[in-house]
C-alpha cells in the first residue's frame, strides 16, 4: 500500500543544550576536511573524508537518536538510515546512493522493506549561492508513512522489477549547491522536510534553519 496516511512518531529528545553539540561537530568536521585538503591537494590525492560516519554522528546529534556501535545494520538503534553526500572538492557529482533496499547483499527490496525504517535522514555539505560559504543541510522523511515518498518508490520497484530500470542503486540526486529542497529522481520529484540547515561563517557555524517539526508533522510533496 503506497498512499497511506503518515505514521506519527514520537520525536526522540535530542540532548542538551540542544544545538551546541551538533555546531562543534560541524566546526571540528570543516576543520579536519579543509587541513587534510593541503595534503591531499600538495601528494595529487583525493581528500579523506568519511562523509557517512560523520553525517551519522550529526544526525545522533540533532535527534538523540544512537547508533549502532560495532554492530552491523540499520546506521540507527532504531532503525533510522542517514545517507550522505558531500560536494567540497568533489570529483564527481555527489548524490544520495542506495536509499531504499534495492539489490544490495542479496536483498532486492520491496515496499515492505520501508515500513521498518522510522526516518530517513539526507545530509549533504556544499555552499550557499550567494556568497559560496560552506554549509550543511539535514533533510529527513518518514519512510514508513509518508505517501508521496512511498508512491515514488512504489513505482521505481515497479519498473526495476519490470526491467525498465536495469540498476540496483536508488539514487536521490540533491540540490547542490541551491537554495531548494526539492531531490530529483525518474520516478518523481519531491520536496523534502529539512530539519536542519547551518552556514560556516569566520571560525564556525551559524544555524540557519532549525525545524524539529520535520520529523513528526512533515512530509514529501511533489515538486515539478
Amino acid at each position: 500500500m503506497t498512499g497511506r496516511p503518515p505514521v506519527i512518531l514520537a520525536r526522540p529528545e535530542p540532548p542538551a543544550p540542544e544545538l551546541a553539540p551538533a555546531l562543534d561537530l560541524l566546526k571540528l568536521h570543516h576543520e579536519s576536511f579543509f587541513n587534510a585538503a593541503e595534503f591531499a591537494e600538495a601528494t595529487d590525492h583525493p581528500v579523506p573524508s568519511d562523509t557517512r560516519a560523520w553525517s551519522q554522528i550529526l544526525v545522533s546529534l540533532l535527534t538523540g537518536i544512537k547508533g549502532m556501535a560495532r554492530k552491523k545494520g540499520a546506521d540507527f538503534a532504531d532503525g533510522s538510515d542517514v545517507k550522505g553526500a558531500n560536494v567540497w572538492l568533489a570529483i564527481d557529482t555527489p548524490r544520495f546512493n542506495g536509499c531504499i533496499k534495492s539489490g544490495r547483499k542479496g536483498d532486492k527490496g520491496n515496499m515492505k522493506s520501508l515500513d521498518g525504517i522510522p526516518w530517513l535522514f539526507f545530509v549533504l555539505w556544499d555552499h550557499e549561492p550567494t556568497h559560496k560559504r560552506e554549509r550543511c543541510r539535514v533533510w529527513v522523511v518518514r519512510p514508513c508513512g509518508d505517501a508521496q515518498f512511498r508512491r515514488m518508490c512504489a513505482k521505481w520497484y515497479q519498473q526495476r522489477d519490470d526491467g525498465v530500470i536495469k540498476s540496483d542503486n536508488f539514487q536521490l540526486h540533491p540540490p547542490r549547491n541551491k537554495d531548494s529542497d526539492v531531490f530529483t529522481n525518474e520516478c518523481g520529484n519531491l520536496s523534502y522536510p529539512l530539519l536542519f540547515g547551518a552556514h560556516w561563517v569566520g571560525n564556525g557555524y551559524t544555524v540557519v534553519t532549525y525545524n524539529p517539526d520535520a520529523l513528526t508533522a512533515k512530509v514529501c510533496v511533489a515538486a515539478g
